[in-house]
């Protein structure tokens, strides 16, 4: 059995609490408690749940963005916790992340093209301003924007067209994984399909592995193979796609699915309950 690209093994993440004029800790947010979940290459793994389940926390966790409290994450068969100031900046340009929010994160002070290649010449990847060029120009080609958008500035695109520059600032280094960190939840419905697609492309072309973190389960449907359902951070289901959107297992789960909004308000569906005496859910079709 082929290594997986990333694996993670009781991930936790938490906050102390601190109280009183000596600011002792009284206890902790549970950010996450105990996560596992594995990464093959080429795969593409949804992390789905509520506001507040952990996702994104888990997203920057396995970059080392956010310190781990415990856990231990590998890539690549290297220990992500134990690496030296060398190794990790060897992994950032393997492990890229694409935020919620385009906007916030470009510097609305720079340019397209020293947004996108400012890793380039960080990482060595060139050694001249016209090799940056070129490389900037060509994956700009990639996402679907034309070579002098280089020249602008984020404040002149629409928010798709800022997504695909932050998406385009990801895999100019060549990285085999990437975060998406409610990559598409910004946009609009129809802009949504277009970054989908665009990602589908991507990682056909370069092949990269995704962490695509949602709490809608229409993209994640349409875009995983797998799946790992959070709750207060805590993982309560994984499955193939297929198989969560057929038969649910846990009562959590099943809520989530049935809070999908339906194509056709004549359309029947199944609505989760939750009986109250022994915590189970049941699925009743309404119309």
């Amino acid at each position: 059995m082929n290594q997986p690209l990333m694996k993670a093994r009781g991930v936790k993440v938490y906050y102390p609490i601190v109280s009183g004029v000596l600011r002792h800790v009284v206890g902790h947010i549970k950010a996450l408690d105990g996560v596992d979940f594995d990464l093959s290459s080429g795969e593409v793994l949804g992390i789905v749940g509520e506001t507040g389940s952990g996702k994104t926390t888990l997203g920057r966790a396995v970059l080392r963005l956010i310190e781990p409290t415990e856990g231990t994450i590998d890539f690549d068969g290297r220990n992500l916790l134990k690496m030296d100031k060398e190794e990790l900046k060897h992994f950032r340009k393997e492990a890229q992340i694409v935020f919620q929010d385009p906007f916030a994160s470009l510097n609305p002070r720079k340019t397209i093209r020293e947004s996108i290649g400012e890793g380039l010449l960080y990482h060595g990847l060139v050694k001249t301003r016209a090799e940056q060029t070129e490389r900037v120009a060509h994956v700009l080609e990639q996402v679907g924007l034309p070579a002098d958008a280089m020249l602008r500035y984020p404040h002149q695109f629409s928010g798709g067209q800022q997504q695909r520059i932050c998406i385009g600032r990801a895999v100019v280094l060549n990285p085999r994984l990437i975060v998406c960190d409610e990559a598409a939840s910004a946009l609009d419905v129809s802009v949504q399909a277009q970054i989908l697609n665009l990602l589908q492309e991507l990682k056909q072309k370069l092949g990269l592995s995704y962490l695509f973190i949602s709490h809608d389960l229409s993209l994640v449907r349409y875009l995983c193979d797998r799946v790992v359902v959070l709750h207060l951070g805590k993982m309560v289901e994984t499955a193939t796609v297929e198989e969560l959107f057929r038969n649910p297992q846990d009562p959590y789960t099943k809520k989530l699915i049935s809070s999908i909004p339906i194509s056709h308000p004549n359309q029947r569906r199944k609505y989760a309950t939750m009986d109250m005496d022994n915590g189970q859910a049941t699925m009743d079709e309404q119309p």
